[in-house]
């Protein structure tokens, strides 16, 4: 079982070394509290990141939380969240006093396109190793066929989206269900 004190320097480290919100996370998430602490399956890391999208907040915020009461209760969800916010608000306070004299530099210009670049790179690298381990047949296959199309192409909330994906699982559960009655 993780410690506090360790909960908090690992998601420390995640939030210090990691750009782009919730969705970039997901891969440092995922090599660092699935493969290397094990202490979440790939499973339990999506079950807790689609909860922390449909929940009020910060999506990378939620999951820190979730994960952290997952493996040490409250006071891991405590330790976890601290853990995440506390280099970005250091980072965010000396930032802040000087970019707005430097923003338009060609030079911050271009570090900013290539970490913009880099973080799509992680997502969809998270993307295709996640999408291995949740679809796993033609029913869950036409969940993320129908979510990835409302979501990029209707721009409907993610929200709505985990929620309807729920309501399909239950209705195929169901009809599974009823067909070997």
């Amino acid at each position: 079982m993780a410690k506090k004190r360790e909960l908090f320097l690992t998601f420390a480290r995640i939030s210090a070394s990691c750009f782009g919100g919730g969705y970039a996370m997901l891969p440092f998430f995922q090599q660092e509290l699935v493969e290397k602490k094990g202490w979440l399956t790939d499973e339990e890391l999506l079950d807790l990141h689609a909860i922390a999208q449909c929940t009020p907040g910060v999506i990378s915020v939620n999951t820190a939380t979730f994960c952290g009461y997952r493996t040490r209760g409250v006071s891991g969800a405590l330790a976890a969240t601290a853990g995440l916010l506390t280099p970005p608000i250091l980072i965010v306070l000396i930032i802040s006093a000087f970019f707005w004299a430097y923003a338009e530099h060609p030079m911050i210009q271009h570090a900013l396109a290539g970490v913009r670049a880099c973080v799509c790179a992680l997502i969809i690298s998270s993307t295709v190793k996640l999408y291995k381990k949740a679809v796993l047949n033609l029913p869950t296959f036409l969940v993320f066929l129908t979510v990835f199309v409302l979501a990029a192409l209707v721009g409907l909330s993610p929200a709505l989206l985990v929620l309807g994906a729920a309501a399909a699982g239950l209705v195929y559960a169901a009809i599974r269900k009823e067909g070997k009655a």
